[in-house]
């Protein structure tokens, strides 16, 4: 059981804040699951992912394709194909607790204008820290990442 991050958007776009945080997870040798509910969100990423970062590659591919299994990197929004460690939230996509349990990290990526953004991320905080996942809360409202809140996890 790893740990669930929740990352507040108020200066940043999705896309930018997934393509710095992918970056890192892929170096890591984590596999990622990116489920979002918004197929032309998951299109623009698509299509960024493989410009961004500079001089670099985030191999990647969308979910549906004969070859999901081996894509380190897989944007869908069905269930986990690609035997990742870690998943990315987007658009108020949902983890569910087996998965969350399952995993070394979640992301939860959250738009700080929307309301209903804001609503699904407060649920998806409660659920998992009460089923005893630790997790971190994050905001970018001084300009740089900072964590605001930390929940520990349970037995």
């Amino acid at each position: 059981m790893g740990t669930a991050m929740f990352y507040h958007l108020t200066r940043s776009t999705a896309e930018d804040t997934v393509t710095s945080l992918l970056g890192r997870a892929v170096g890591m040798g984590w596999r990622i699951m990116i489920r979002g509910t918004d197929s032309a969100r998951l299109d623009r990423l698509d299509a960024q992912l493989w410009v961004k970062p500079e001089n670099s590659f985030l191999p990647h591919g969308r979910a549906g394709g004969l070859h999901d299994f081996a894509q380190p990197v897989l944007l869908g929004n069905g269930p986990i194909t690609n035997s990742a460690t870690a998943m990315m939230l987007l658009d108020n996509a949902e983890v569910t607790l087996d998965e969350a349990q399952s995993l070394t990290r979640v992301w939860l990526i959250f738009d700080g204008e929307d309301q209903a953004a804001l609503s699904a991320a407060r649920a998806q905080w409660k659920a998992l820290t009460d089923a005893g996942i630790a997790a971190q809360y994050w905001s970018e409202e001084t300009g740089k990442w900072q964590m605001k809140a930390e929940k520990s996890a349970t037995p």
